[in-house]
């Protein structure tokens, strides 16, 4: 790979996990307290805070204090070099795609004459 970024192993790893990509999305509509975030899963605070550490380490995520409160928020442009990687992939396939049906259009077109 020509422009390996580690940074897409955090990323990729982060959002391999249910859990994390619940807390992302309900990060998506505002920041949120870790309490608030812990609220809507079943587990203890401890669990859930490897979770936001995970994302946190992988830039998906920032956290603040605010008096004794931890409040998070989603970082949109850690997911930019995913983005990235993920058009350049779908850009690779389009183009095999629209090749292999170049050629089995040709092929039909050889078989008729």
């Amino acid at each position: 790979m020509s422009k390996y970024e580690p940074s897409l192993d955090l990323c990729f790893s982060a959002l391999g996990d249910p859990t994390r990509r619940m807390i992302l999305q309900r990060l998506a509509r505002g920041e949120a307290s870790v309490s608030a975030l812990a609220a809507g899963h079943d587990m203890a605070l401890p669990s859930v805070m490897e979770h936001l550490k995970k994302l946190e380490a992988a830039n998906l995520i920032t956290s603040r204090k605010k008096g004794r409160t931890r409040i998070c928020a989603l970082s949109p442009e850690a997911f930019t070099p995913a983005q990235n990687w993920l058009s350049a992939q779908s850009a690779i396939w389009e183009g095999r795609l629209d090749r292999f049906d170049d050629y089995i259009t040709t092929l039909m077109q050889e078989k008729e004459t």
